[in-house]
């Protein structure tokens, strides 16, 4: 024996030590043997779907050169056999490599499954795809993404008999879809359901290849399927990488699915504090929006009807995010509730009982709040702040923020006192409230910030001026424009129109 086994020992513990370095160490075990031979290393052949050119190949050994130049082959030489293959598989690794790194980078749900459809099209070769996203226990979120594909072009899918598909035969647990489903030539295939054929020949697609998302711990989450232009399916070896990747991929997708849930959790609770209807009074239209953060805020608002058809108005933001300040947010509200319907026409007393309980059940926390007393039928407005933003006054003949006094928020000084502000609205004028968290959106410096505030005030068009629906939508708009509204935020946003007729 020569020392070639030597040799080919040492590769194969340095191959070994970078697999432990990528974190993809099992991958190894899981090639066929030495000794056998396999697809992995042999070029692509015709009619088989090939690894995507953005994905790197395996590299191959090349016979050495004689000293006259001329090339001898040894296709039975032990040490090249070997070294081509153990090349091969580090080019995999590295591909495998590569693009778990893309996943993990991921943090949103739906940006994890575009990066899943991405690389999975790009191993097994196809060009076209779609993920159903179905958790078995039905707590939902349930989505179907596509790449390549238009919305209208999964419309066209859906309307396929659920069972006909590969990813239906996965999803509903029917025969055969407990693992891979190759479908390599769908046009030819004996019983194939006559309106799948249809849509595949209205798509352009004429094969596909199928696999199951579901991991031991989550279960079945979804399924995966790839689209070929024409007859076609993926190698053995695209299949083991595919099944790699989709097994890391399925785990990531279960922790996203974990952080997509606790987050539509927060969402409702937060709704649910907050009024699920405003109070319809004569004299007066009212408007409110709300957006909150992924983990949860503090902003809230509150109308409620009081004793001589007056109006009472709040807003107010609480610190901190998640559930803790959630839950703050719910007991401030109906403590504020509370004290409204007592001595409601005195906006100070209000305020200063709300920062009395909370300098006592809550010691550590501190919290901003607007309170206004309104008589829709006089519109006549008197309110009290507490280190909260001014409120705006919108009309046909003056666009204005309101004067109030400098205070501090509640919970900051032993005692809370403040001077109320009376002011009285023409027919047809808006008064909007608003926490910061409007302000704090637009990313600009405050000043700055309260003159864009202004500015979406005043270019309120006169046709939609006596709707406050549609203000509070166009001041949304255009002060947090491009989605910044719905974007992820630590900041809360609350707006509360009220018309005055």
């Amino acid at each position: 024996m020569l020392d070639i086994p030597l040799r080919v020992r040492v590769d194969v513990e340095t191959l070994l030590a970078a697999q432990n370095d990528m974190g993809v160490c099992d991958a190894f075990e899981q090639y066929a043997p030495v000794g056998k031979p396999d697809a992995m290393n042999a070029p692509h052949p015709s009619k088989v779907a090939g690894i995507d050119a953005t994905v790197p190949s395996p590299a191959h050994t090349v016979a050495p050169a004689t000293p006259g130049g001329s090339a001898v082959p040894s296709p039975n030489a032990p040490g090249l056999v070997l070294q081509d293959r153990l090349a091969g598989w580090v080019s995999d690794l590295t591909t495998l490599h590569e693009l778990t790194e893309r996943l993990a980078r991921t943090d949103a749900l739906a940006d994890a499954l575009q990066e899943l459809l991405r690389a999975g099209a790009a191993l097994v070769g196809a060009r076209r795809g779609l993920v159903v996203l179905e958790p078995a226990d039905g707590l939902g979120p349930d989505t179907t993404i596509g790449l390549g594909l238009a919305r209208a072009d999964l419309g066209h899918i859906e309307t396929v008999p659920r069972s006909a598909m590969s990813y239906g035969r996965i999803l509903d647990g029917l025969p055969g879809g407990d693992g891979e489903i190759a479908q390599p030539d769908l046009m030819s295939e004996d019983g194939l359901d006559p309106r799948h054929r249809e849509v595949a020949a209205r798509l352009g697609y004429a094969a596909c290849y199928a696999l199951p998302l579901s991991t031991d711990a989550a279960g079945r989450l979804g399924a995966a399927v790839w689209l070929y232009d024409e007859p076609a399916e993926p190698a053995e070896r695209q299949r083991h990488l595919v099944g790699l990747y989709t097994r890391y991929a399925t785990e990531h997708l279960a922790r996203l699915l974990e952080v997509e849930r606790t987050r539509a959790c927060m969402r409702t609770m937060a709704e649910e504090l907050l009024p699920s209807r405003l109070p319809r009074m004569a004299g007066v239209q009212l408007a409110a929006r709300h957006r909150t953060g992924p983990r949860g805020g503090g902003d809230w608002y509150d109308a409620l009807p009081l004793p001589d058809a007056a109006l009472g108005l709040a807003v107010g933001s609480v610190t901190g995010a998640g559930p803790s300040a959630v839950a703050a947010m719910g007991r401030l509200r109906a403590s504020l509730r509370a004290y409204a319907v007592m001595e409601g026409e005195d906006p100070v007393a209000v305020l200063s009982d709300l920062e009395l309980l909370l300098r006592l059940t809550e010691p550590a926390r501190s919290a901003t709040a607007l309170f206004a007393y309104c008589e829709p039928a006089l519109r006549k407005i008197t309110l009290a702040g507490a280190g909260h933003t001014p409120p705006l006054l919108i009309g046909d003949r003056r666009t204005e923020f309101v004067e109030t006094s400098v205070s501090a928020p509640l919970g900051m000084l032993a005692c809370w006192e403040a001077p109320s502000v009376e002011l009285t609205a023409e027919a047809g004028e808006t008064v909007l409230l608003y926490t910061d968290g409007l302000l704090h959106r637009t990313g600009d410096p405050t000043d700055r910030a309260f003159a864009r505030l202004h500015a979406a005030a005043a270019g309120v068009p006169r046709a939609i001026r006596h709707d406050p629906d549609a203000v509070v939508d166009h001041v949304l708009r255009t002060v947090l424009p491009d989605g910044l509204d719905r974007a992820d935020s630590e900041e809360d946003v609350v707006l509360l129109a009220a018309r005055f007729e």
